[in-house]
């Protein structure tokens, strides 16, 4: 446990900082599963790949995603639905 002020402060602030990237990856985690049970049964297809891709994009906007890795997931998505 640190004993200097700042220090004390940046382990709240990276505490807040850290729950937010956890709630953000879940919510990028949790639009890609619905975007391949989507695929899988074949209703609404479009849209669900639309919002898993713009999730994604989001996440790189956010540093939650490398924009390479971004892109490998969103074209991974683009080839299923398409296939």
């Amino acid at each position: 446990m640190p004993n200097i002020k700042s220090a004390k402060k940046r382990v709240k602030v990276i505490a807040v900082k850290t729950a937010r990237n956890k709630a953000n990856r879940t919510a990028l985690k949790t639009e890609i599963k619905k975007a391949n049970a989507a695929i899988e049964s074949g209703e609404n297809t479009v849209e669900a790949v639309r919002a898993a891709q713009k999730k994604i994009d989001q996440a790189v906007a956010k540093g939650l995603l490398h924009k390479n890795t971004a892109a490998r997931k969103k074209s991974a998505l683009a080839k299923k639905a398409n296939g």
